[in-house]
C-alpha cells in the first residue's frame, strides 16, 4: 500500500450528535475534511466509496457512467445484502432509456400552470387544517394534524386518488421506508400499493377526470406501467414533504431568531425553503455504481464499485456553503442536493416547494405563540429511516381571542 493511502472506512457513519437533531453525524465532517471521496468497506465486504464533498457528489450524480439500478449496487447499511431490480414504475432504480421515457411523460404533468392551480387548492387545505387545530384547542401532534395530511391531500388531488382511501395507501407507503421492514416486506407493500392504484387506473380509463392518472391513460403506457408510476409518485409525495414540514417546523421553533426573521420578511419564504432543504437534507444518503472505470477527484473508481453519496455531508460542505452548520434563512442556498441532482433530480420538487412555501407561513401566522409542548430532546426522531424526520411533534400555543 503506497504510504499516502489511508485505510478505508470500516462503515458509513450514521450516529447523529447527541442533542443536535438537525445535524448529520459529526464523523462525516472529519472524513470530508480529509478527503471528499474516500474508500469505504460495505457490510457485505465490498470495498467501494463514500462521497462527502459537494462538488464530487454532484459530479457522480450528473455522470451517466454511473447507474442507479438497485441490482448493480452494494448497500452501505447492514441488513440489506442485495436487492432485486426496481419494480415497474420505480424511477429511482432505473436508467435511460426507460427512465427517460417515463420521466418525459411525467414532467409535463408537473407544470407551472398546474402548480398555480394547486397552490390555490393548497391554501384552502392548509386553512382547513389550521381551523381544525384551532377548534381542537392548544396541544396537538403537528405531524398528524398538519404535516402529514396536507401533502397527502395534495398528492391525492394531483394524481386523482380518493383521499378517503388514505388509511390503505398510507400504510403501504409508510412500509416502503420503514427501517424495520425486510426487503421482502417492502416489496410486498409496493405490490399492495400497485394493486390498489391499478384498480383506480381501470376506473379512470372508463371515466377520466382532471388528474395525472387519467392523463396517463391517454399515453402509450399500459396499466402496469401507470399503476407502477402512480404508486411511486404516491409514496414519494407522501413521506418526503410530510417529514420536511414537520422537521422544518421543529427547526424553526428551535431557532427563534430565524423564525422571527421569517415572520418579519414573508417575501423571503422562497429562499428560506431552500435553506431548510439544505440544512435538514432529509433524503440524506444515495448511491450509484460505476458502469466503467471513472477517474474522479484524483481517484480511479473501478467498474462495478459502488459510491455512496452523503447528501447531508455535501450540503454542509464549507467549500460550497459558508458557515454551513448554521441555519440562515437569508442565505442563497442554491445548488443544494436536497432534491438530488442530474437526471434523477426529484420530479415533484416544484410541488414540494409550493407546499412548503404555503405551509410554513400559514402555520406561524395562525399561531403566533406556537411552541413545542415537550423539551427538544423528547421529540422522537426517525433515526433509522431512509427519510429523516420526526415521528411526532407535540406543539401548543396560547388560547386566542
Amino acid at each position: 500500500m503506497p504510504h499516502h493511502e489511508v485505510p478505508p472506512l470500516d462503515s458509513l457513519p450514521t450516529t447523529r450528535p447527541a442533542g443536535c437533531p438537525f445535524d448529520p453525524p459529526s464523523e462525516l465532517a472529519r472524513i470530508r475534511a480529509e478527503s471528499p471521496l474516500t474508500r469505504m468497506v460495505y457490510p457485505d465486504g465490498h470495498v467501494g466509496w463514500l462521497a462527502t464533498g459537494h462538488a464530487v457528489s454532484r459530479a457522480v450524480l450528473a455522470d451517466s457512467r454511473f447507474t442507479s439500478r438497485y441490482e448493480l449496487m452494494h448497500y452501505p447499511l447492514p441488513g440489506v445484502t442485495e436487492l432485486p431490480p426496481a419494480p415497474v414504475g420505480d424511477l429511482t432504480g432505473i436508467d435511460a432509456p426507460e427512465h427517460t421515457r417515463y420521466r418525459k411523460l411525467l414532467t409535463g404533468r408537473f407544470t407551472v400552470r398546474r402548480m398555480r392551480v394547486l397552490t390555490e387548492r393548497l391554501e384552502q387545505i392548509t386553512a382547513e387544517h389550521l381551523d381544525a387545530m384551532e377548534s381542537h384547542g392548544p396541544s396537538v401532534d403537528l405531524v398528524q394534524a398538519y404535516a402529514h395530511p396536507v401533502p397527502a391531500m395534495m398528492i391525492c388531488e394531483l394524481l386523482g386518488v380518493p383521499y378517503a382511501d388514505r388509511e390503505t395507501f398510507t400504510r403501504h407507503a409508510r412500509a416502503l421506508t420503514d427501517p424495520d421492514n425486510t426487503p421482502e416486506e417492502m416489496y410486498a407493500a409496493w405490490g399492495a400499493l400497485e394493486e390498489y392504484v391499478r384498480g383506480l387506473v381501470s376506473a379512470k380509463r372508463a371515466n377520466p377526470t382532471d388528474d395525472v392518472l387519467s392523463e396517463l391513460t391517454a399515453t402509450d403506457l399500459d396499466d402496469t406501467e401507470i399503476a407502477g408510476l402512480g404508486s411511486f409518485l404516491l409514496g414519494a409525495g407522501l413521506d418526503t414533504t410530510a417529514n420536511m414540514i414537520a422537521l422544518g417546523a421543529f427547526a424553526l421553533l428551535s431557532h427563534p431568531d430565524q423564525l422571527a426573521a421569517l415572520r418579519a420578511d414573508p417575501d423571503g419564504i422562497d429562499q428560506a425553503v431552500e435553506e431548510l432543504l439544505r440544512y435538514l437534507t432529509i433524503t440524506h444518503t444515495g448511491a450509484r455504481a460505476a458502469l466503467e472505470d471513472v477517474e474522479l477527484d484524483g481517484h480511479l473508481i473501478k467498474a462495478g464499485e459502488t459510491v455512496t453519496i452523503s447528501a447531508q455531508a455535501a450540503n454542509r460542505d464549507p467549500a460550497k456553503f459558508a458557515d454551513p452548520d448554521t441555519l440562515d434563512l437569508r442565505r442563497q442556498a442554491t445548488g443544494h442536493l436536497g432534491f438530488g441532482h442530474g437526471v434523477h433530480q426529484c420530479l415533484g420538487q416544484q410541488l414540494a416547494r409550493v407546499e412548503m412555501r404555503v405551509a410554513f407561513p400559514a402555520l406561524f401566522a395562525r399561531f403566533p405563540s406556537l411552541r413545542l409542548a415537550v423539551p427538544d430532546e423528547d421529540v422522537p426522531l426517525r433515526h433509522d429511516a431512509s427519510i429523516y424526520g420526526v415521528h411526532r411533534l407535540p406543539v401548543t400555543w396560547d388560547h386566542q381571542h
